[in-house]
């Protein structure tokens, strides 16, 4: 009988890729993701508002992009364990809903763990992430990381230094996906934030469909789907965890417009169905960036029932008077 299944670290080589299935972003996937993490940017609710401020159709929500971006990845990491890093993510473009994504995935690094004797073997696989749209414009190109286990016990070799994947190359420009915006035109709702505050957004999150979520962005990770993979209960996707917290990142700072990049991404502990999500924001640092715009840097850190599972440092473009 053949098997239809996603690679073990062992099937992995350096300059393997994995395409996709093209996606588009429609209104009613939209509709299903801002249902499921809550997405509360203005911008993306407010369809007049993308027309007047960005000049053209609404905006999708940048969680929605990403998300579907990074599921569309998990061709590669059907098996895996657990995503240890983001690196170098910025939005190279700001999608709208009707553009269709096509995301290439290739491994760029490996490097199989020490042997432990209370667990299979594993491995880590570096992975650089590029999306376009249908007129082959960038969108996102990033780096992440995935423990796999390995389909045999052997010694692979792979020793590759994974620390300095993703961190070099030029500076991005991190406006470059709202050249030509003008927040002038943008409807005020809250004070502009100061490099400094710290603001508790007071009331949580149940996480909920979660399976549902990782279906609708096409990510096949098993330990979502999988109560027995998983250990016993199903993992709830990242992305699922960095939406929520992407909600409460609006509450705090009501005239956000959207992300333009990550500074970092951790997820420190596991999140699952059913658990209460709340949020504290920090505003490391908030500069001019354009008429009636800042870019702020932020750190949004996500807990349940007191322990931190999420460690996230998105840059934001904020509307100011």
């Amino acid at each position: 009988m053949n098997r239809v299944e996603g690679p073990w670290f062992d099937d992995l080589e350096r300059g393997q890729t994995f395409p996709s299935s093209p996606y588009t972003l429609t209104e009613g996937r939209a509709a299903m993701h801002q249902a499921i993490v809550g997405d509360r940017f203005p911008m993306m609710l407010d369809a007049r508002s993308s027309s007047q401020v960005a000049g053209r159709r609404q905006i999708a929500h940048p969680s929605f992009v990403t998300d579907v971006a990074i599921g569309q990845s998990t061709q590669a990491t059907q098996h895996v364990k657990a995503n240890l890093f983001y690196r170098r993510l910025v939005l190279l473009k700001q999608p709208s809903i009707g553009d269709t994504l096509h995301t290439t995935t290739e491994v760029v690094g490996l490097r199989q763990n020490s042997r432990r004797p209370d667990r299979a073997p594993t491995g880590l696989a570096a992975l650089r992430i590029t999306t376009t749209d249908d007129a082959r414009q960038p969108v996102l190109d990033f780096y992440r990381c995935a423990m796999l286990p390995l389909r045999d016990d052997v010694d692979t070799g792979h020793a590759d230094d994974l620390t300095t994947i993703g961190t070099d190359g030029p500076a991005p420009d991190l406006l470059r996906s709202v050249g030509g915006w003008d927040l002038r035109k943008w409807s005020h709702r809250g004070p502009a934030p100061d490099a400094g505050d710290v603001i508790e957004v007071v009331g949580g999150d149940v996480v909920s469909s979660a399976p549902e979520l990782a279906r609708l962005t096409l990510n096949v990770a098993r330990v979502h789907h999988e109560s027995e993979v998983a250990g016993g209960r199903r993992l709830v996707y990242g992305g699922h965890t960095i939406g929520i917290a992407a909600a409460h990142l609006a509450r705090a700072i009501p005239d956000v417009v959207t992300v333009l990049a990550w500074d970092g991404c951790d997820h420190l502990a596991p999140v699952h169905e059913d658990d209460v999500l709340t949020s504290t924001v920090e505003i490391v640092s908030s500069e001019p960036a354009m008429p009636g715009g800042r870019l702020v840097r932020a750190r949004v850190r996500t807990s349940v029932e007191g322990r931190e599972v999420l460690d996230w440092r998105p840059v934001l473009l904020v509307a100011t008077d």
